[in-house]
């Protein structure tokens, strides 16, 4: 029997990445998201280009309540799981409206913790699979730039090190994926620095790559960002305060 993918945030540049990645190898997928169109043209597509088996269901990262109803949904737990759903925002925006604020951070780290920690007991239960969480580097260290978002990622990446810890001994392993910059539809309207910078592909192939079991268990998509985020988080307190980041 094929193993099976569930994608959270299917829609998106990086679950289309991740999704086709797997399906070239032969999973079955399991598509979750908003846009039920987009998703069901993703699965024609998917269909179309390796002969998989492709199911979509609905499902909005904000509705926790329906987050049972989800589950129950699915005719079979996924032998791995990536959530890859996310909200940038605007920071300018967040620090003065409390409601957009709160999306952001229940976005990034409310919804998809609650659910990975479900499907992390379910997985437990049964005593093996794989959970990817796709974290960023903006959660290393608060900035600035954009501490709402970071603040949530920082708690996000906490939580995947806290379920890491909780369901080792369980056969289930937990991968904590921290991109950086990369050229999305979210980032268009972005100048990014191209050595930074990593392409939706490449964050598939490290979703890929953690599935199969290779690499560490918390890691870069680019290595380039380890020394960089090394020393953001070595600068002392009273030098970074001052620094415009």
């Amino acid at each position: 029997m094929p193993q099976t993918l569930l994608v959270i945030g299917a829609s998106s540049d990086i679950g289309r990445a991740a999704a086709l990645r797997f399906a070239a190898a032969g999973w079955s997928l399991i598509l979750a998201g908003r846009d039920e169109a987009g998703l069901a043209r993703e699965a024609a597509d998917i269909i179309a280009r390796h002969q998989v088996s492709v199911a979509t269901h609905r499902l909005d990262i904000l509705d926790t309540p329906d987050f049972n109803g989800f589950l129950a949904a699915l005719t079979t737990l996924p032998d791995a799981v990536v959530s890859v759903v996310g909200l940038l925002g605007d920071v300018a925006v967040s620090a003065t409206d409390p409601e957009d604020a709160a999306k952001v951070m229940r976005s990034n780290y409310e919804g998809p913790a609650i659910l990975l920690g479900a499907l992390g007991e379910q997985m437990r239960a049964r005593g093996s699979g794989t959970i990817i969480g796709i974290s960023s580097v903006a959660g290393d260290r608060g900035r600035g730039s954009n501490y709402v978002y970071g603040s949530a990622k920082a708690g996000f990446t906490a939580f995947l090190s806290g379920l890491r810890n909780r369901l080792a001994k369980h056969g289930v392993r937990v991968v904590t994926i921290k991109p950086g910059f990369v050229r999305t539809r979210m980032t268009a309207s972005m100048k990014l620095p191209p050595l930074v910078t990593a392409e939706a592909d490449e964050v598939g192939k490290a979703v890929y790559e953690a599935a199969m079991g290779q690499g560490a268990d918390s890691r870069y998509v680019r290595r380039i960002w380890w020394p960089i985020m090394t020393i953001i988080k070595a600068i002392p307190e009273p030098l970074f305060k001052r620094l415009s980041l």
